[in-house]
């Protein structure tokens, strides 16, 4: 039998117990802020269905505005994670959320393209620091057999967002006119209260390490640290990395743009997937429900595909092939057309599936290699330079359609893109330290 999958049978009590506690106690803050991060930063999309002709922007406007949330968020990511050991996950994300709150509903007052960019840019510059923040926490709490579920776990917080906000965001749209507001400004204002209601239960909730988990008993935070311990340094004995090895590693640089690839097709789609399904043929009050069904597969996939890495032990070609079913999933959207908008529709989800599965698994792969400062510099690089995907893919999209009047070359283009991320997932190759370490019996 696999090791892996031994070790994961022969659980004792107090790791089970242990690890019960702490996913009860610390995923559903962690899942609600990402949860309105995302909600925050793609609900723009949802906004151009009438913000756009309100403001007369193009769709490459629009695409370049939305996208300069990246360009903000690789200015601020790798300082903000640099600060966050320093000053504790409590503060600076409860900091974090209630900044990035406050700039969100600043946005429903923009008039004009450079108001609108300043504003998605000082959003970026607000939020930078909270997701490669999640995972170095994660790392600090749970061992490596748990974090790629975890991270699945909390991938779904984005996928849940894209079930409810943009039918939520359907019904804040037509508050049209109400105290002389705009749909899309409602939409703006009142998604931005969760941010700041989250800040404030951030701050009185979130623990910072487990040996400051006074609701976990002695010998659970004792066994927690100890596990913790011995994998850092079953690590580091195979190769500790200082912050300037990390930065001028290849293989952390093959990561660092397989994740700008897939980032890119993730907010490419994000962004422009109510117009897109508008084109199918959907009327405007139908899209945002329309665009949150893909999203219910999604969420079982992505959970599921999480927990298989983790029980087979794999993460190279769980995350390559995810990135090859999302580039299959696209291409048959180009190769289907509009005039099938129901199969359309399916290969579109099947593109979806694989694009999130790589979010479920990548993770994994770097917080096995790096360690300390390294790995607080290591996740916000990979996610700063990453995340510049953000910014690429709606650009490229809103550019090309501009000129073609479609997004087929576009969507060609983010195919093409999740190819090359598998072939640099797996050039990195496996590492001994993505290996599990078997629970003690």
């Amino acid at each position: 039998m696999n090791v892996s999958v031994a070790a994961m049978d022969t659980i004792e009590p107090i790791e089970r117990e242990t690890m019960q506690r702490v996913t009860r106690r610390l995923m559903p803050l962690l899942i609600l802020g990402m949860f309105c991060a995302f909600v925050d930063r793609a609900n723009v999309g949802m906004a151009a269905l009438t913000m756009n002709k309100d403001l007369g922007f193009s769709a490459a406007v629009f695409g370049f505005g939305a996208g300069l949330f990246f360009f903000g968020y690789f200015l601020a990511e790798l300082p903000s994670n640099l600060i966050l050991p320093h000053v504790g996950a409590r503060r600076w994300f409860a900091r974090i959320l209630f900044t990035w709150g406050i700039m969100s509903g600043l946005t429903a007052f923009v008039w004009n393209d450079w108001s609108f960019y300043g504003a998605r840019l000082l959003l970026g510059v607000a939020e930078a620091g909270f997701y490669p923040g999640a995972v170095l926490y994660m790392t600090w709490w749970f061992p490596s057999a748990y974090r790629t579920r975890m991270m699945a776990l909390f991938g779904t917080a984005s996928v849940i967002s894209q079930i409810m906000a943009p039918p939520i965001g359907g019904l804040l749209m037509q508050m049209d006119g109400i105290l002389g507001l705009a749909g899309w400004q409602w939409l703006f204002v009142i998604e931005a209260l969760p941010s700041v209601i989250m800040a404030v239960v951030t701050w009185h909730l979130l623990t910072d390490r487990p040996k400051d988990a006074l609701w976990l008993r002695p010998e659970e935070r004792n066994w927690l640290s100890e596990r913790l311990e011995s994998e850092r340094a079953q690590r580091e004995a195979i190769h500790k990395f200082s912050f300037r090895q990390m930065c001028f590693n290849p293989k952390i640089w093959l990561l660092t743009f397989a994740y700008l690839n897939v980032t890119a097709v993730n907010y490419g789609l994000a962004f422009f997937m109510p117009l897109m399904i508008q084109g199918l043929g959907v009327s405007t009050d139908l899209v945002g429900v329309v665009s949150a069904l893909p999203y219910v597969f999604v969420l079982v996939a992505m959970v599921y595909w999480g927990y298989h890495s983790d029980r087979a032990g794999e993460r190279t070609w769980h995350t390559a092939g995810a990135c090859l079913v999302c580039s299959a999933g696209l291409a048959a959207c180009i190769v289907i057309g509009a005039g099938h908008p129901l199969v359309t529709m399916i290969a579109l989800t099947v593109g979806l599936v694989g694009q999130r599965c790589v979010l479920a698994v990548f993770w994994a792969l770097p917080t096995a290699m790096l360690t300390g400062t390294a790995a607080a510099g290591g996740f916000a690089m990979i996610s700063a330079v990453g995340n510049l995907g953000g910014w690429t893919g709606p650009w490229l999209i809103g550019v090309v359609k501009d000129v073609t009047g479609s997004t087929d070359l576009g969507m060609l283009c983010l195919a093409l893109t999740m190819v090359i991320s598998a072939v640099f997932v797996l050039l990195v190759g496996h590492d001994r330290r993505l290996e599990r370490i078997p629970s003690r019996t």
